[in-house]
């Protein structure tokens, strides 16, 4: 998985990039990184390992080095990223969240004709969210290669760009991962998960629909092209990988979580198979609402058999 968070503002956004990755970190525990621009300094990029070592911890110190009032920052259980791309379409740093299946073919399509290679290779394969940025470069317009390269990717393609007066936000072409759009008075951000930016004191202001993109500035969103009509948002979120106090399609995580636990307990008893059980228990962190709500419905005794260490613990599963 993985996630992201971009905000462009009248006032400097170090902190709230800075802070609203780090409430990404559940979503991922590989690599991390941010980049800002500032109109003086131009483009400004860190990336780190954050395997062994929490995000705020490993950025912590680069937080001087960095100005600007637009920036964008991921959490990647992948590859190196956010990029800085130079190419027609001008400067732009990205960043992406998803999975390509289908990478290898893509690549061999790419390379087919002279003049073109990778330069972020991981592992030995090729960066995906360079291979993307190859796929939108392809085409003349920003749209058309954003719609290009979620057209040809099988799997799943959510896109975060920034340009030096604009962050381009496009969800991929079914909607399977969130992006949300929060905003206060001097801008607005992007973000994977709601409650990051309500942390920051940003408020609810969009939620991109299906294969969308838009154009977002201090001001405010333009839609560069329209949602599609097929949704088929990734339920993983609800019951385990999304945070609890976060919102998907006007639904909360830990009341979904709650109602599933509900559902479990419902179907046992209207089947006769409810079983004779000492405690209804929880794996945490995201089976604990489950069972808050299939104690609850079943009127059986809740308890923790199970109780993690979370204090220096970077993300929130539990380590073997």
């Amino acid at each position: 998985m993985g996630g992201f968070f971009g905000a462009i503002s009248r006032k400097k956004v170090i902190y709230d990039v800075f802070f609203g990755t780090d409430y990404h970190s559940h979503l991922g525990n590989k690599r991390a990184g941010m980049i800002f621009h500032d109109a003086d300094r131009g483009f400004q990029r860190q990336i780190h390992s954050i395997e062994n070592t929490p995000f705020r911890t490993k950025f912590e110190g680069d937080l001087p080095k960095f100005t600007g009032n637009a920036g964008i920052g991921c959490i990647s259980d992948t590859d190196p990223q956010p990029l800085l791309v130079r190419s027609h379409m001008g400067m732009f740093a990205i960043s992406t969240v998803g999975i390509i299946n289908n990478a290898e073919e893509l690549v061999a399509d790419t390379f087919s004709g002279p003049g073109n290679q990778f330069m972020a290779m991981s592992s030995g394969k090729v960066n995906s969210t360079e291979l993307t940025a190859a796929l939108i470069n392809r085409k003349p317009t920003l749209v058309e290669g954003i719609r290009y390269a979620q057209e040809v990717i099988d799997g799943s393609c959510t896109i975060l760009m920034l340009f030096p007066d604009c962050i381009i936000a496009a969800r991929d072409k079914v909607g399977r991962l969130p992006v949300l759009v929060g905003r206060n008075l001097e801008g607005c951000c992007a973000s994977f998960e709601s409650f990051a930016y309500h942390k920051l004191g940003y408020d609810d202001y969009y939620e991109l629909g299906p294969g969308e993109i838009v154009k977002i500035t201090a001001d405010g969103v333009e839609q560069l092209a329209a949602p599609g009509e097929e949704m088929k948002i990734c339920a993983f979120l609800w019951t385990y990988y999304g945070y609890p106090n976060s919102n998907y399609e006007g639904r909360n995580v830990e009341v979904m979580r709650c109602r599933n636990g509900e559902i479990m307990a419902r179907d046992e008893i209207a089947a006769g198979t409810m079983p004779d059980v000492d405690y209804v228990a929880g794996v945490p962190d995201s089976g604990v609402p489950h069972a808050i709500g299939y104690a609850n419905y079943s009127h059986q005794p809740y308890a923790r058999p199970f109780v993690k260490y979370t204090p220096t613990w970077a993300r929130s599963f539990t380590p073997s």
